[in-house]
């Protein structure tokens, strides 16, 4: 009889995916025929995660949309320990990312350069990670 000596555990959480007027959306295809949809602003979140304790795999992702603009977060546990954290933002003035490090490694990326001094880069290795749980914080 085999048992189970590991603990794993997962989560998932999605509410949308999209809400508001809708508008209608025509096209005519390359064989002449007309297409339409609908569509609405897209109003959502979403959030999963993983943490295996027998194989060390972590990881997770969580989004929020509200029609243009999004903002989100990822996390893996690397090879090494580190526990890189990638919170984003996408909207009319583009996409930021900000990458944490639970690790105070300022290792220089495959350029060269290290991460601080990469263009656009926004890195942090000096925030408190412990609590990604909140996308609100974002």
């Amino acid at each position: 009889m085999a048992r189970s000596v590991g603990h794993a555990h997962s989560f998932q959480h999605f509410l949308g995916p999209v809400q508001g007027e809708e508008k209608e959306v025509t096209w005519t295809d390359q064989h002449g025929k007309k297409h339409q949809v609908y569509s609405a602003p897209a109003h959502y979140e979403f959030a999963y995660g993983v943490e295996d304790h027998d194989t060390g795999d972590y990881h997770g992702q969580k989004e929020q949309r509200d029609g243009k603009a999004v903002i989100g977060e990822y996390t893996i546990k690397e090879p090494d320990g580190n526990i890189r954290i990638v919170k984003y933002r996408a909207d009319e003035d583009g996409f930021h990312a900000t990458v944490l490090n639970s690790n105070r490694n300022d290792q220089p990326n495959a350029n060269g350069i290290a991460n601080d001094d990469a263009e656009g880069s926004n890195y942090h290795n000096d925030e408190d990670v412990s609590d990604t749980s909140d996308v609100s914080q974002l």
